[in-house]
């Protein structure tokens, strides 16, 4: 018999919670740690935010769930919502991110087919991308770790290097539906995209008539005080999958697209049994509320520039370890000069900062959206002590 009976798919470490409080999550023990993971990235509100418990408790007192056979009133103004502060027209709620992109693939797909070019079924996506875990979304990804063993996959992507354009462009043929990207890959590293990059994927969607398909499960609804990550490209999508924060915890995604490239999602090709269920939809409309207030992307911006200034002041200290900081908003990584995953480690069991690890040796930052100047003072204090007494492995 294993130890537990969960099955052994997660490297699970010692941090056991069974409590939060804002930024911050108490184990078993009483052990408290300064959150600046977020459940990588979900938890916007921190814990225990009193506005969405109290939206969940009221939806869980009244109506949980109904099938999508019956009309949903919760479901059509919570869409409304989005599509009020988006660029889209249409909204599929999902149950996460993978589901969420899973969408998007279907849905670009059926774009084509709808348009009688059922050979345009291709999606052009790129490296170190991470799009779910689900058969379509790893087909998604060119990484060996997380397709092998799984084969066969879903035909239908082709992959270029992230942020070359020129590379990108060369794989268009008569088969290309469109492009799947992440404006700032989340596990590759906290890796933006550039300007030039994005920018010129749309023009190429315009020019040649495909649909530019963005992956904002980790980088969207206000991570970069933006309350989609597009927003500071200048660029609009034709489809984007969200999900992580949209729920604030609860197990929410969607897809949002537009009137034309969602034209082929007609009745019966589509569906989800608990997506779009009446609490899933309270707990997004609590979330929206606090994240459409007044300033709250501004004070999202604000955090984000000023945690950034800190760990750029605190690099040149501890320069045998740090490179350099990337990202936007409070989606920060740090990269170092060794093992990222095992300074991860050591700022959780020794320190009680809770980050997470990503490609190319990154530190992710990833707080909850609500945090402060203090959160931001004591995150900046752990991280440079554990740096101080930090020594990296032998082989790094």
């Amino acid at each position: 018999m294993p130890i537990t009976p969960l099955m052994p798919v997660y490297p699970r470490c010692g941090v056991r919670p069974v409590r939060g409080e804002g930024c911050y999550l108490i184990g078993e023990q009483g052990e408290r740690y300064l959150d600046f993971a977020s459940g990588i990235a979900v938890n916007a509100l921190g814990h225990g935010h009193p506005k969405l418990v109290k939206a969940i408790a009221d939806q869980a007192a009244t109506l949980m769930h109904v099938s999508n056979l019956y009309g949903s009133p919760q479901g059509e103004h919570f869409a409304q919502r989005l599509v009020d502060a988006s660029f889209a027209d249409t909204v599929f709620f999902t149950n996460s991110g993978a589901e969420a992109v899973e969408c998007a693939i279907k849905t670009a797909r059926r774009y084509h087919y709808a348009n009688g070019n059922p050979q345009r079924h291709t999606l052009i996506t790129f490296d170190t991308a991470f799009h779910g875990r689900t058969l379509g979304t790893i087909s998604a990804t060119n990484q060996a770790k997380m397709r092998d063993g799984f084969e066969p996959l879903l035909p239908g992507f082709a992959y270029a290097q992230f942020n070359d354009l020129e590379g990108a462009l060369a794989l268009i043929d008569e088969n290309t539906a469109g492009f799947l990207v992440e404006p700032i890959q989340g596990e590759g590293g906290i890796r933006p995209a550039t300007d030039e990059f994005l920018q010129g994927l749309r023009k190429a969607c315009d020019e040649h008539g495909l649909l530019l398909v963005l992956d904002e499960v980790q980088a969207g609804y206000g991570r970069t005080g933006k309350l989609f990550a597009h927003e500071l490209y200048g660029v609009t999508p034709d489809i984007i999958a969200v999900a992580k924060g949209i729920g604030g915890g609860f197990p929410l995604g969607a897809c949002l697209a537009t009137e034309e490239a969602a034209r082929g999602m007609v009745i019966g090709t589509h569906g989800s049994t608990y997506g779009g269920n009446p609490l899933a939809m309270a707990a997004g409309e609590a979330v929206l509320d606090v994240i459409l207030e007044p300033g709250f992307l501004d004070h999202v911006t604000a955090m984000g520039e000023r945690l950034r200034s800190g760990l750029e002041q605190m690099l040149p200290n501890h320069d045998h370890l740090f490179d350099s900081v990337r990202g936007k908003g409070l989606m920060l990584g740090i990269k170092l000069k060794s093992d990222s995953r095992r300074f991860v480690a050591h700022c959780r069991d020794n320190h009680g900062l809770l980050t997470v690890a990503a490609g190319e040796n990154v530190v992710r930052i990833l707080p909850p959206l609500v945090i402060d100047e203090s959160h931001i003072a004591e995150c900046i204090e752990k991280l440079s002590e554990a740096a101080r007494v930090y020594v990296p492995a032998s082989d790094d």
